[in-house]
């Protein structure tokens, strides 16, 4: 039976030492709410670490036992790794680099290793229980390189991964000296989930510039299999946090606490400490708004509770220090023998109490500097029972694409937030009313459960569209058949593409001419005259003609601009333009002035830029450089941006060899088809091919292909053994250029 493993740095449970020995307690957060329904089904399972160092082998296997009971299981760090993979590279260089803190990052080969030391050991611990038919679901940035480790030894197996905080532009990822094996590490999962679509569009741009895979829709081509890149905002337990608002025990600790607070307005604030929250920032907004609105003084409080976090942290204790002194300095200024202006606490709060908090106050204050999500804006919005309040809600925050009933505000501006303190204190109840149960509606529809459900779902669809991708060998059985049906049925088409396919790639492209082997192969290829072959090739017509156009081939140039049956002159259907030349050129022109080896071919209604000679590094870099740079202005002038094999061409985007190729499969039905091809372009024509037509991949198993073959003399093989078959009998082709038919 197959199973889903969950995997997280820490487990829903975490083992705590006491004087009656260790205990089992639960761990904060939402995710575990969330993932409750998964994990504790049948033989489902949660892998992580139990957020204690345990070093005796006694206390080990007591937790083990415990923790199996409740579908877990542990994984045990040292105080060493602790230290170096999460407290070291996990929070002080990937935690400030994602979230746009780089000036806090640190750069250490000694932490990585560590990191790489420990992702390693989650991978082993998950491998214990993993079958191939299992789904693997790891999460966040801790554990960046398990999807990778986990398909190198279970090649075929399903594999999501979630981050839950947000990731950063290429601009600012491109700093970690490791970025390169982070993209790859997430790359080895089906599906790689964001909370929002700026995270999603970021993760694809760092993967297009690092690794040179494009995408389409959000679904990435590593050669091997799709990766399917989406947006997931996390919900919460909706009902959980309605349900608590309105308990008699919440109703009682409220009304207490609004006693005691004293003001007839409440403003709620509640982070971790942390420098992404923006709580200073906050502060000086609150002082702000007392200074231009004095009418609201010992009328209005800000209760702000701060969850301590790494304290001993030089940064974070700079934090803290600088926190301790606005609230003081603030509360000094502006408080009265009844009123104090902050009510401040540095602690946590159980939920039942955090719940009464959420009731009172009038007005939620979120004003992140960054957040993957947050889901305290979401919490606040859930206990709202009777939908009065307003959420005051930072735009830097993933929750902010969601919630758009809420004030929102950059973080960064001081002013503009003060403001926003007093259009939220000011607003009529029945605003009020209105924006709170949009927001209420639209979080109790995307709850965590939805949440869960939508993640796998997809996950299930890229397996599907995965295997709609995968080729078949084409050996044994199925080249039997293949040999089979090619004496059997008469008349054929047979499309070959030239370079990679026909012929290998050379250093200079222009020195890649048909050998005496392959004019012997196309030669007896095109002596049966039940065959009709078409070299369908990116190439341009004058350079087609010269190496080919003595056999009896048709031929199709520049991807399909340019058509020749052996019985007439070139010809095209299609009425197209070339002046955008004029604007790219130079562009291009450009990149080969500052890349050596490199070269433009130009086609009458395309441009090729080749780097064939170009060191691979650097070919690379530039080819990176240029897609995007041409890509802004083909989108403008209806045109196509296409990667091959060491080239770059810009071309009009109604050509394809696709097309072209429907257009033979009009002219010349036939009963045998079949057609070969090795990159991208060729994928054009894979897709408009009729059922029953034998679709061979060269080079790659990841195609719309029905097979695949491995290199150009793999091609070359088969069309000799084709071309030495016992001759078939076929009528004369006749045909009437006016009004071109079938075979007669």
């Amino acid at each position: 039976m197959s199973r889903i493993i969950i995997v997280s740095n820490r487990l829903p449970l975490k083992a705590q030492k006491k004087e009656e020995g260790i205990t089992l307690e639960p761990s904060e957060g939402g995710l575990a709410t969330g993932l409750g329904s998964v994990y504790k089904q049948g033989d489902n399972l949660w892998v992580g670490w139990p957020g204690l160092v345990l070093e005796e082998e006694q206390d080990q296997e007591y937790v083990r036992g415990a923790l199996l009971k409740e579908n877990m299981q542990p994984v045990f760090l040292t105080e060493t790794e602790v230290k170096e993979y999460y407290e070291g590279f996990s929070n002080e260089t990937l935690w400030p680099t994602f979230h746009y803190f780089s000036q806090y990052a640190i750069y250490e080969q000694q932490l990585w290793e560590a990191y790489v030391a420990v992702n390693q050991k989650f991978c082993d611990e998950v491998l214990k229980f993993a079958q191939p038919e299992d789904t693997i679901w790891v999460h966040d940035y801790q554990l960046l390189l398990v999807p990778q480790l986990i398909r190198e030894k279970l090649p075929g197996v399903s594999i999501g991964f979630f981050q839950h905080i947000p990731f950063p532009s290429f601009e600012i990822f491109r700093l970690l000296p490791w970025r390169r094996e982070i993209i790859e590490g997430m790359l080895g999962a089906d599906l790689i989930g964001f909370h929002t679509y700026d995270d999603m569009r970021h993760f694809l741009s760092s993967t297009n510039r690092l690794l040179g895979f494009a995408n389409l829709h959000g679904l990435i081509d590593t050669g091997q299999r799709a990766v399917l890149i989406d947006a997931f905002p996390m919900g919460i337990d909706y009902e959980k946090y309605a349900t608590l608002a309105s308990e008699e025990e919440t109703i009682r600790i409220a009304e207490k606490y609004r006693t005691a607070i004293g003001t007839p307005r409440i403003i709620i604030s509640i982070d971790r400490l942390d420098y992404s929250k923006g709580i200073p920032n906050r502060l000086y907004a609150f002082e702000m708004f007392l200074k231009r609105y004095p009418e609201f003084k010992e009328k209005v409080s800000l209760v702000m509770i701060v969850v301590p976090s790494r304290d001993t942290v030089e940064k974070y204790k700079r934090l803290k220090e600088e926190i301790d002194e606005l609230v003081g300095r603030i509360n000094s200024s502006h408080r009265t023998i009844s009123w104090n202006p902050i009510q401040y606490f540095y602690r946590s709060f159980p939920l039942p109490e955090i719940s009464a908090f959420y009731r009172l106050a009038d007005v939620g204050l979120v004003t992140p500097m960054r957040d993957g999500m947050n889901l305290v804006s979401k919490e606040y919005i859930a206990s709202k029972y009777d939908q009065k309040g307003v959420l005051i809600l930072s735009e830097m925050a993933g929750a902010a694409q969601e919630l758009a009933d809420a004030i929102q505000i950059n973080p960064n501006n001081i002013g503009q937030m003060a403001e926003a303190i007093h259009e939220a204190l000011i607003l009529p109840e029945e605003e009020q009313i209105t924006q709170m149960s949009a927001m209420q509606a639209l979080i109790k529809t995307y709850d965590i459960h939805q949440w869960v459900k939508v993640f796998m779902d997809r996950l299930s669809y890229v397996k599907i569209k995965q295997q709609s991708y995968t080729t078949d060998p084409l050996t044994g059985e199925a080249l039997d058949n293949l040999k089979q049906q090619y004496r059997k049925k008469t008349p054929r088409l047979i499309f070959l593409d030239y370079d990679g396919t026909l012929a290998p790639f050379t250093k200079d492209p222009r020195k890649a001419g048909p050998d005496q082997e392959l004019l012997t192969i196309l030669e007896q290829l095109t002596a049966d005259n039940c065959n009709r072959v078409v070299i369908i090739s990116g190439r341009d017509r004058q350079t087609l003609e010269n190496w080919l156009g003595h056999l009896p081939v048709d031929l199709i140039a520049e991807h399909g601009v340019w058509l020749k049956r052996r019985e007439v002159n070139w010809e095209t259907i299609l009425t197209l333009k070339n002046d955008w030349k004029r604007e790219v050129r130079p562009i291009m022109e450009a990149y080969v002035n500052r890349t050596a080896g490199s070269f433009i071919e130009e086609k009458d209604y395309s441009l090729v830029w080749h780097y064939r000679r170009v060191p691979s590094g650097l070919g690379k870099l530039r080819s990176r450089d240029l897609i995007h740079h041409l890509g802004y202005i083909a989108s403008n002038i209806n045109l196509q941006v296409m990667e091959g094999n060491k080239i770059v061409e810009i071309k009009n985007l109604e050509v394809n060899k696709g097309l072209a190729a429907t257009r033979w499969l009009e002219m010349y039905p036939s009963d045998f088809i079949m057609a070969i091809g090795d990159d991208r372009t060729d994928e054009d024509m894979f897709r408009l091919m009729p059922r029953g037509t034998f679709t061979i991949k060269v080079g790659s198993q990841r195609s719309v292909a029905q097979f695949h073959l491995g290199s150009v003399k793999d091609v070359r093989n088969l069309l000799q053994s084709l071309g030495s078959s016992k001759e078939t009998f076929c009528p004369e082709l006749t045909e009437d250029p006016s009004n071109p038919q079938t075979y007669s």
